[in-house]
């Protein structure tokens, strides 16, 4: 298994943080694995995050219970957005915030080509390998990452 893969929950996860949950895995080495849960909009948008509030009303996605108390993103425009690292195709994790930010505030960005999320996924080593044997996950190749 490799980074730029989706995971969709099971009915094995219903009643949990992850019941009806598209995952995108950003990272995957010998340590573990990290993802973002890619269908679930935060309530607020992140101009009513406090460094944010001269910014315009962008979404927000709550990326998994793991460090809820930062932001991390994904984007598919390196042209734009330097320092990301390459997850898969054109798809980037991260790379330099604060040119991201601005590239949203003057709408050189669109939620077609990033996506930010509060908190993400995470497993250890061999974690998320034993979740998908025991049916916990389904595989999917490809799901729409932008633009829905």
């Amino acid at each position: 298994m490799n980074a730029g893969i989706f995971l969709q929950s099971t009915p094995l996860l219903d009643n949990t943080y992850f019941e009806h949950t598209l995952i995108f895995i950003a990272e995957k080495n010998e340590k573990g694995a990290l993802g973002f849960v890619i269908n679930k909009v935060f309530p607020r948008t992140i101009n009513e995050l406090e460094q944010f509030k001269n910014g315009i009303p962008f979404p927000l996605y709550e990326g998994g219970p793991v460090d809820q108390e930062h932001l991390y993103f994904i984007h598919q425009r390196p042209d734009l957005i330097p320092g990301g690292a390459p997850v898969s195709g054109n798809i980037c994790f991260g790379g330099d915030f604060s040119t991201a930010i601005k590239g949203i505030n003057n709408h050189t960005l669109t939620a077609n080509d990033i996506r930010i999320f509060i908190g993400y996924c995470g497993w250890d080593a061999g974690e998320l390998e034993a979740e998908i044997r025991e049916g916990s996950w389904q595989v999917i190749e490809e799901a729409a990452l932008f633009g829905y």
